[in-house]
């Protein structure tokens, strides 16, 4: 079940929770609350886990590792093995 809307026109977005809908509006305003501390870097998110994925790129911190044998390949997120 979702029953929280969306309220923007013409958006027929629905959540199941009430912070899940409150992320998805921010892309309707445009607010970006999580931003990189890191001097000259202005990069911006939406959401927490895209700043702390951007914060691990700064760091070269790859905490996800290949599981083939012999592979030495570490991401700094799941999806890029």
């Amino acid at each position: 079940e979702q029953p929280y809307a969306c309220d923007e026109p013409g958006c027929e977005y629905r959540a199941s929770e009430v912070g899940t809908l409150k992320d998805h509006k921010r892309r309707h305003t445009g607010e970006r609350p999580y931003v990189c501390e890191e001097p000259d870097c202005d990069y911006r998110a939406i959401h927490a886990r895209d700043l702390k994925v951007h914060k691990r790129m700064n760091s070269g911190v790859r905490p996800h590792v290949c599981d083939e044998p012999d592979c030495e390949y570490r991401a700094a997120q799941p999806g890029d093995l």
